[in-house]
């Protein structure tokens, strides 16, 4: 019985871990009004992960976006877009801006210094 208990407890544990590091995170994809300029402009929350962690955004047309961290999590330190070669340092508290002009459609993605929370750039023609 013991034996049992405890391999359920494991059990438990590990589908626990799994969830929590790769499992869904809140902060699905933002919307952005009809009568947007063509420039579009976004304000990340980083706290926890990247809210929102998707982000839409035209071929060709340049994308601001503004990153504020106000998780103290020294994974979060660091913000990398490894198909635009950017590495970027997030100061606690301090918006951090990166302008993207993306030449192509597709996905893209965008994480912290160790690789443990992501985000995602979806670009539209």
């Amino acid at each position: 019985m013991d034996k049992l208990i405890v391999t359920i407890t494991g059990i438990s544990l590990i589908a626990g871990i799994y969830w929590f590091f790769f499992g869904k995170k809140s902060g699905e994809a933002g919307s952005r009004s009809a009568g947007e300029e063509a420039s579009d402009t976004w304000d990340i929350l980083v706290d926890g992960g990247y809210k929102p962690n998707v982000i839409k955004i035209k071929k060709n047309q340049p994308a601001v976006l503004t990153f504020i961290r106000k998780d103290p999590n020294t994974c979060l330190e660091e913000l990398v877009f490894p198909d635009y070669k950017i590495k970027e340092y997030l100061p606690m508290n301090m918006p951090v801006t990166i302008t993207l002009t993306p030449p192509h459609q597709g996905k893209s993605g965008f994480h912290c210094g160790m690789n443990m929370y992501h985000g995602r750039i979806e670009v539209t023609s």
